[in-house]
């Protein structure tokens, strides 16, 4: 899952970088309102963790233009000030979610993992697709009831996949959302990794409809 944080706070963005790393983001950054509104406006995410306190172009504005832009993806706000009025106008402007400041990475995390989970209609952390099992909270996969080892880069593939259900994934979606803006590799680095996974989650698992991408088989 591709996720921006837009926090113009070095320490809090290295913190949030590293808690969402850790969880199976892919994770990138803007420093300034102007710059987030922007990459949002052209970039695909999953989810956007958003500070209102920022340089440039505040964060309620940013949320405006996007929400008035037809974007839908989903916004964690991230804010300073606390007071319920506040909170309000944040949820009114379009955010999906509020997490006042200071908070633990641990409940940043939980709280991200079920706004994924939402937008994509999981109301469980636990997603089963045929044979394969995902658990959202361990990061775990298993295959008929079998653990399978997998690299952070092999998880949030099979990540993604399973969040998309029954739509077929073109390769072009999958390395947006494996890598972002930060790579420009080709799609054999996509196919490289459905190799190795098939290896490992036996070929029955991931199907290709060719011409078109990759979806999970439902068995």
């Amino acid at each position: 899952m591709r996720c921006l944080i837009v926090e113009d706070d070095d320490t809090i963005a290295a913190d949030l970088s590293e808690a969402l790393t850790r969880s199976g983001f892919h994770v990138e950054r803007r420093t300034d309102g102007e710059e987030a509104w922007f990459a949002g406006g052209t970039e695909d995410y999953d989810l956007v963790v958003l500070d209102l306190g920022l340089p440039r172009m505040d964060g309620l504005s940013v949320l405006k233009r996007w929400r008035s832009e037809g974007l839908a993806m989903p916004v964690l706000i991230l804010t300073a000030r606390g007071s319920w009025m506040e909170r309000v106008e944040g949820i009114d402007a379009g955010a999906d979610d509020y997490l006042p400041k200071p908070f633990h990475m641990e409940e940043l995390v939980a709280r991200a993992r079920s706004l994924i989970r939402r937008s994509t209609g999981h109301a469980s952390p636990r997603l089963a697709v045929g044979d394969l099992e995902l658990d959202t909270n361990r990061q775990s996969v298993s295959v008929g009831g079998q653990p399978v080892h997998l690299t952070p880069l092999e998880y949030r593939l099979v990540n993604y996949l399973a969040h998309a259900g029954t739509r077929v994934v073109t390769p072009g979606e999958l390395l947006e959302h494996l890598y972002g803006d930060q790579d420009s590799r080709e799609a054999n680095a996509v196919e490289a990794v459905i190799a190795r996974l098939r290896r490992k989650l036996g070929h029955g698992v991931i199907a290709t409809r060719r011409g078109f991408g990759y979806h999970l088989e439902r068995g």
